[in-house]
């Protein structure tokens, strides 16, 4: 399939700003960006890292809400004719999820039932691939299967009832939809609050690192570039209808990843962190099985562990007269 023009709904998200820049560095697509936010500080969008602002005649931005305006979201795609949708957009924040579970499901699912309705119709579309999240597995070794959910959050209750739908369409009007599910992604540029950065962060400012449960809890992390590079081999190999796992081939527990960062940090682990309480309903693991993916795509994770967090110690290094202008907790927006 020859590509001439990518959608990335979400586009300054961690995920889709990266995928905004690798796609105009890697690729000669033409690339449309829509986001809710305004293009927020260039610290956290590496497409605008260091003042290397993408060619204007290759990328185009437009601030829009699939919530709110849907309609001129389909009117800029039946202009543009995308050939590809990648939609990174999604409330994410699973403790956050129990407080407003109606903001949740009304960006996972309803957002994605209205857009897709829509977007079933259109012959230009070849290709939506919907970001999922291995949480609507729950505590699961999970294999690549669509047909498998046991969610046990409100956020992933959301995500779950939003792959449904999209199964649905599938399965009645043969929609070209695929799934990437990702275990824990991480690198320069993310969101403050997230536990790489944020242990950074943290251990810069002298203040002490929340162990949730002791951080006994197990997690796979996968380099946001060995993502990116997954999701451009499904526009090319990819089948519609298949879920597609991006994962490290180990996990680690998060007191372990906190002392990994506190070495290289040159701080002791005991003197930085603190015991907190566990989140509700926490799943205690993921282990997310790629082999499939591995051999339908010919992917296999790329940066080890060490070196992504040397990159993130780094770009926070770089960056950090800007950084600490900026909040390290999440805040809520509908």
């Amino acid at each position: 399939m020859r590509v001439k023009k990518i959608a990335i709904i979400g586009s300054n998200s961690f995920s889709g700003s990266h995928c905004v820049d690798y796609f105009l560095k890697n690729t000669d697509f033409k690339v449309l960006g829509l986001s809710r936010s305004p293009e927020k500080s260039a610290v956290f969008l590496p497409y605008l890292y260091k003042k290397q602002r993408p060619q204007a005649s290759r990328f185009s931005f437009y601030q829009l809400d699939l919530n709110k305006d849907l309609d001129k979201i389909i009117k800029i795609f039946d202009k543009e004719k995308p050939e590809v949708i990648i939609n990174f957009a999604a409330q994410s924040i699973v403790e956050v999820s129990w407080q407003r579970s109606e903001d949740w499901f009304r960006t996972n699912t309803l957002a994605i039932v209205n857009l897709t309705n829509r977007l079933k119709d259109r012959s230009y579309l070849k290709k939506y691939i919907q970001i999922s999240t291995p949480e609507v597995y729950g505590s699961y070794k999970g294999d690549e299967n669509p047909n498998y959910f046991n969610p046990s959050t409100p956020y992933a209750a959301s995500k779950g009832a939003g792959d449904l739908f999209l199964i649905t369409l599938f399965k009645k009007f043969n929609f070209p939809v695929s799934f990437v599910r990702s275990a824990n992604v991480y690198g320069p540029h993310q969101q403050l609050f997230k536990i790489i950065p944020k242990s950074i962060v943290l251990i810069k400012k002298g203040q002490k690192i929340p162990l949730h449960q002791g951080g006994l809890i197990s997690r796979s992390f996968i380099h946001i570039e060995d993502v990116i590079r997954g999701i451009h081999k499904i526009i090319s190999k990819g089948q519609p209808g298949e879920v597609y796992h991006f994962s490290s081939e180990k996990n680690i527990m998060i007191k372990d990843l906190v002392s990994l960062v506190c070495r290289k940090m040159g701080v002791n682990f005991n003197d930085s962190v603190e015991i907190s309480a566990g989140r509700p309903a926490q799943d205690a693991t993921y282990k997310l099985n790629f082999v499939n993916t591995a051999k339908r795509l010919n992917w296999k994770p790329k940066v080890k562990l060490e070196k992504g967090v040397d990159e993130v110690i780094k770009w926070i290094n770089d960056s950090w007269s800007e950084i600490q202008k900026h909040p390290i907790k999440y805040i809520h927006k509908k």
